[in-house]
């Protein structure tokens, strides 16, 4: 858990700790406050990890296309070298 959740977390539960001991409100309309607290809470919880969803799978898709482009560098590189040695092979041969 990230340290700003934990401030928000325990900051959530001093304000409703707060809410319960100083409220001039009956019960109802206290019980009322509390759900939409908890109710705020819990989207803004949710909103946070389908924002870091969205950033680790961006990683991930950056991470395969460096994959891929490395794969494709040394692949290349492979090639001109098979290609070298081959042209190297034939001129001795004619020689």
């Amino acid at each position: 858990m990230s340290g700003e959740l934990r401030y928000f977390c325990f900051g959530t539960a001093l304000g409703v700790a707060a809410a319960i001991l100083f409220t001039p409100k009956s019960g109802p309309e206290t019980r009322a406050l509390l759900n939409s607290k908890a109710s705020d809470a819990a989207d803004y919880v949710k909103s946070q990890a389908d924002d870091a969803r969205a950033a680790a799978t961006d990683a991930v898709k950056r991470g395969k296309q460096a994959v891929k482009n490395q794969v494709d560098s040394v692949s290349a590189a492979v090639d001109a070298g098979q290609k070298a040695y081959q042209d190297g092979v034939a001129g001795n041969a004619r020689s």
